[in-house]
């Protein structure tokens, strides 16, 4: 047990353990409903694609998941990865220089593996998650007049997700903004009444859930 500790703890591991810590306090304080998983999802930046931590995962080719999701799932394999090439490469016994040496390679090798699996398991997740395909022949036009369900912790009018339903049954995850300074929050139910072409987003206003005219309807 010394020795798993003394490993996990010991360069070039200890990079990941604490990170690795902290993700099981993290999921510690989501089951325990203190936090959300969409709490590293509010990202101002993101919703353009032009930066922020959404927008970065997201041309990694890790988009389209919560992103606690991939960070977690980046961390530990990173951390399983760079446990296991320390231990086969027998890294306590080696010299200052090359300890950092080799170090710095299984570092390298282990980010790689971690992203190459997360890649898959989120290609995978995409299937199950709402909107996958569900735009697939479906012109933006087609969800003005209907009602869509705000899934991000806040909605206005520099952020936000929605969780919308086309005529077919199918749901989609779709941008969308508000207007006038009203603002959203997550569960609330919102009109859809105009599609911004220009920054590819949706505008919506409150709309009372007792008058949705349910899924589909204009």
């Amino acid at each position: 047990m010394g020795e798993f500790i003394g490993t996990a703890f010991g360069f070039p591991t200890a990079v990941f353990s604490f990170m690795l810590l902290v993700v099981f306090a993290y999921w510690l304080f989501v089951v325990i409903g203190a936090v959300g998983t969409d709490v590293l999802d509010v990202d101002t930046d993101a919703d353009t694609g032009s930066g922020g931590l959404v927008g970065l995962l997201s041309a990694a080719g890790l988009g389209g998941v919560p992103v606690t999701v991939v960070l977690s799932l980046l961390v530990t394999l990173s951390w399983f990865a760079t446990l296991v090439g320390t231990v086969l490469l027998d890294l306590d016994g080696a010299s200052t220089p090359m300890l950092i040496a080799l170090g710095l390679v299984v570092l390298l090798a282990a980010v790689l593996f971690a992203w190459l699996v997360t890649s898959g398991v989120v290609m995978g997740l995409r299937r199950f998650l709402p909107g996958a395909d569900a735009g697939a022949g479906a012109s933006p036009a087609d969800f003005v007049g209907t009602t869509c369900v705000i899934r991000t912790g806040r909605a206005d009018d520099a952020f936000g997700q929605a969780e919308i339903t086309a005529a077919s049954g199918a749901t989609s995850i779709v941008q969308v903004r508000t207007t006038g300074g009203e603002a959203l929050a997550s569960g609330d139910t919102a009109l859809v009444f105009e599609y911004d072409a220009a920054n590819e987003v949706y505008l919506v206003t409150p709309f009372d859930r007792s008058l949705d005219p349910g899924p589909g309807t204009r």
